[in-house]
């Protein structure tokens, strides 16, 4: 396994729970999300300005929506969100009767549906929303819904549910959105913390970032082999995601919930927003096509 040269700060945003990276090629823009305190970063390279919409209450992820805008995963389901005035537009939330559970991490698959899972106080669950808002419970018993990425050629979708300590693979369907035959494809070493967010290179790689690890960790999902490092300044990683106009920058979120006053000590960029470049590219991520 090789190591990739450190990585640099990109903002001292002292995040709760930073979260949620997704860059949209259409706003040359880097979404990112600070999940506790329900905000939603929109930071522009080109200008080095973050610009933050409050949402009132706690977020899981953020995605572009095709029609302009984009699609959230909140404490009270799915909804759309226009940012420029920041307002929500709630379509759907099928866990309404369970109280304690919150949406966390997902992303769009390549037909532009929106695929969020839940965590909370009892089991969650994954769930798809269609281009006609339809919502489909894919499976249950979840215990901390995090990554989702798709196959380049589109057969196979990668998932994380953070406590199992593995990445799993999907049989996918991209015509009608079905999955079929789960298994394991990646194990992650204790060492390396637990998985967390996860992002697809252009070579077919999965980009992991490690919860407790310190560091983000590329991996060949077709034969679970470790292939690079990248070791970052914060012990909390989240999330991962290319951007940039070619990109080849990859962008890495961190968070400091839970962290004692003499773990900031030793870690005070905690929190923070950071970047490298790891010598490949990424793909542009889909969007929400309804």
């Amino acid at each position: 396994m090789m190591d990739i040269p450190a990585v640099e700060l990109v903002l001292d945003a002292k995040a709760q729970l930073g979260e949620g990276a997704l860059w949209s090629a259409r706003a040359r823009l880097l979404y990112w999300i600070d999940i506790d305190p329900g905000l939603v970063h929109l930071y522009d390279p080109a200008t080095g300005k973050n610009r933050t919409l409050e949402l009132g209450q706690p977020i899981g992820t953020i995605v572009p929506r095709a029609k302009g805008g984009a699609m959230v995963a909140l404490r009270d389901g799915f909804a759309s969100l226009d940012l420029e005035s920041g307002k929500l537009t709630f379509l759907a939330d099928p866990e309404k009767d369970l109280k304690g559970n919150r949406f966390n991490d997902g992303k769009c698959d390549p037909a532009g549906r929106f695929w969020a899972g839940t965590l909370g106080k009892v089991p969650g669950a994954l769930y798809r929303m269609d281009r006609d808002l339809s919502v489909h419970r894919m499976f249950g018993d979840v215990k901390c819904s995090n990554g989702i990425a798709w196959s380049l050629d589109r057969k196979t979708m990668y998932y994380i549910d953070t406590p199992t300590g593995y990445v799993e693979a999907w049989d996918y369907d991209d015509a009608t959105g079905a999955i079929a035959k789960r298994r394991v494809c990646i194990r992650i070493p204790k060492e390396n913390g637990s998985p967390d967010g996860c992002t697809l290179d252009a070579d077919g790689n999965l980009w992991v970032a490690h919860w407790g690890g310190s560091n983000v960790t590329c991996y060949d999902p077709r034969t679970g082999k470790a292939l690079h490092q990248i070791r970052v300044p914060a012990s909390l990683v989240t999330s991962v995601a290319f951007g940039g106009p070619d990109l080849d920058i990859l962008y890495i979120t961190t968070a400091r919930v839970g962290l004692s006053d003499e773990e900031l000590k030793k870690q005070p960029l905690a929190g923070g927003l950071f970047k490298c470049k790891p010598g490949v590219k990424g793909i542009p991520a889909p969007e929400f096509g309804g």
